[in-house]
């Protein structure tokens, strides 16, 4: 009988692609440990990214080709998350008991970018993660919309306020904290200074990722968001018409001018499918996000149908995620937030917490 050795598990292994970071185990350091007694074989896989739904789907696919090894016996195989902090831009510092902030950018408004927020967090949350939403768009506030909440926040010190909470996850919005109908007439300072309060007045409970539902554009307002915010990665939405994709491009390089890594673009509203007859067409063109994804080097981490559930289950307060959990745009939904987060985990680790305090005293 052939000895196994740890070579010939980690070569097995180095076959099996992680669809989500579409590479292999091995290459994306998510095997940790693999021990052999004899004939029988332990591995233990650690994801970097929330995937509830896939796990069971990847330790049959590790049992499976480990059995392809001359004299095995007994296979055990452990697949686990562990979702770690990631670096910020240089000048800023992480938010205290928030792992990770991804901003969702448009270059314009009326793509979809708050249905898509919301449905990220929501499909994150499903997925294992610990979620939190942050509304940054002080003008049109949506998300408590969205989510079927209304009030103001609780405070239990009158400085800091506690998130209000829906499906689980945890919410911060200027739209709890003003009447429906009061419009916000801000100049742009006001509002940065609106929103890191939001940011940082808010009691998060130990989120792995927040979501930031940036406003549409790329002016003074998001530039400034970009820069005062610590943000992990951001991801572009938008639709396959040219004119969404010129603003989307710009959204791009505005990120890339403040050194925050864009783990992919969202295309929004891609193929309409007709309620009655089940006709797809192409309403907004084709291929958009596919051209703008390869021109730009960044993936495409999926496309989203001009669904009218999608509109009123968001109008109703009952996102896609929570309203239709079965459903094919929830599976989309679900896609996108495992290769968000897992692109997110092939990223950078933020070592800032283990740098010491440097101390002068005159002795």
């Amino acid at each position: 009988m052939t000895d196994i050795t740890k070579a010939d598990v980690e070569n097995l292994l180095k076959s099996l692609i992680d669809p989500n970071v579409e590479t292999d185990l091995v290459s994306a350091k998510s095997v940790k440990n693999i021990a052999i007694e004899g004939a029988n074989v332990s591995v233990n896989i650690e994801l970097g990214y929330p995937a509830k739904s896939y796990l069971k789907e990847l330790q049959t696919a590790v049992e499976e080709k480990l059995l392809q090894l001359a004299g095995v016996r007994k296979i055990n195989v452990i697949v686990a998350v562990n979702i770690i902090s990631h670096s910020v831009q240089q000048t800023l510092q992480p938010i205290p008991n928030v792992k990770n902030i991804i901003a969702i950018a448009s270059g314009k408004g009326g793509v979809g970018k708050s249905t898509t927020s919301v449905n990220l967090a929501l499909a994150l949350a499903s997925e294992g993660a610990n979620v939190g939403i942050l509304d940054a768009d002080i003008y049109g506030p949506s998300i408590p919309t969205m989510l079927g909440l209304s009030g103001y926040p609780e405070s239990e010190d009158g400085k800091s306020m506690n998130p209000k909470i829906s499906f689980g996850v945890q919410t911060i919005s200027i739209g709890y904290l003003i009447e429906e109908d009061q419009p916000m007439i801000w100049r742009g300072p006001m509002v940065t200074n609106a929103l890191q309060q939001l940011l940082k007045d808010t009691n998060w409970d130990n989120v792995d990722y927040l979501i930031v539902d940036l406003p549409p554009g790329t002016g003074d307002i998001q530039l400034t968001l970009a820069q005062q915010i610590p943000v992990t990665g951001a991801v572009i939405v938008t639709t396959p018409q040219d004119i969404a994709l010129i603003d989307a491009q710009r959204g791009l390089g505005m990120f890339e001018k403040v050194n925050v890594p864009v783990l992919g673009l969202v295309e929004n509203m891609s193929m309409h499918i007709c309620s009655n007859c089940g006709h797809e067409e192409a309403i907004f063109g084709q291929g958009g996000g596919e051209t703008m994804a390869k021109k730009n080097d960044i993936e495409l981490l999926g496309s989203l149908p001009l669904d009218i559930k999608i509109r009123e289950f968001s109008d109703s307060g009952r996102p896609t995620v929570v309203a239709d959990p079965e459903g094919r745009p929830t599976e989309i939904y679900k896609t996108i937030a495992r290769k968000m987060a897992a692109k997110l985990a092939l990223k950078g680790k933020d070592y800032s917490s283990k740098f010491p305090n440097i101390v002068i005293q005159n002795t």
